[in-house]
């Protein structure tokens, strides 16, 4: 009983914050909060834009070490022919997610002959993380997946995932350390335009990380994937081609 109550005394988050699947007394499951905290913990942030034709994910891209083959250092990835993610957070637990959303992408195509829209595979994945937040057996994964496509009723789509399993669509948005600044600046932009061709939104992206970060950008030190209407394939831009876009940025400023 004495036991009890020291560990009570020491404050509200005493031992529930220990178990995955435990409610504290004010309703709040500690370790799935914590998971959040992880995607934080590279130091990265990622903005996606949808466009009037077009959708664009831009992340930054650190290489921790002289000695890596930047080549091989990316956070993003064709999940299908048409849809790509940036992930936030733990790299290592973002590859097995997107590993898992290769595989469903794959199993859909196999099982109803036709690709897997976005909002499906991203509803996908919310589920499987939901389901981690429920059982012990495994630990929510420490990333945020945002996801990008081109569908042919719906045009182009940006979905979001988190660690709690809530899943959305977006015109809009950020993940990461500077999440809460990044939208705040697309807040404004998207306020006065939304019909962005597919240059004013990759500009807008990039021109956000680069004034949330207060950082100029070389091209080798930001990702950035588009998918359009014209090409619905999702593809990583060059490096030549995102020192286009950092030309016209610096040329309106």
């Amino acid at each position: 009983c004495f036991l009890l109550r020291h560990k009570m005394s020491r404050g509200s988050s005493a031992g529930f914050d220990r178990f995955i699947t435990i409610f504290s007394p004010e309703g709040r499951l500690y370790q799935v909060e914590y998971a959040f905290k992880a995607i934080n913990q590279g130091g990265l942030t990622s903005v996606s834009i949808k466009g009037k034709d077009s959708a664009v994910v831009v992340t930054q891209k650190k290489v921790p070490d002289k000695l890596l083959d930047p080549g091989t250092v990316t956070h993003l990835y064709s999940l299908t022919e048409r849809i790509g993610c940036v992930m936030t957070g733990m790299i290592a637990d973002s590859q097995s997610q997107v590993q898992r959303a290769r595989y469903e992408a794959a199993k859909w195509k196999y099982n109803y002959g036709y690709e897997i829209p976005v909002d499906i595979l991203c509803k996908r994945i919310a589920n499987i993380n939901q389901v981690y937040t429920q059982s012990a057996e495994m630990r929510p994964l420490g990333c945020c997946m945002i996801l990008i496509g081109y569908d042919d009723e719906n045009g182009p789509q940006v979905f979001k995932t988190d660690p709690a399993g809530y899943y959305c669509g977006f015109k809009a948005t950020s993940a990461g350390s500077k999440q809460l600044e990044a939208n705040g600046f697309l807040e404004k932009k998207i306020k006065k335009k939304q019909d962005f061709t597919y240059n004013e939104a990759a500009e807008t992206a990039i021109t956000c990380l680069s004034t949330v970060l207060s950082a100029d950008f070389k091209s080798s030190e930001i990702e950035v994937g588009v998918v359009t209407k014209d090409n619905p394939t999702f593809r990583i831009l060059s490096e030549a081609e995102i020192d286009t876009h950092l030309t016209a940025i610096a040329e309106k400023d």
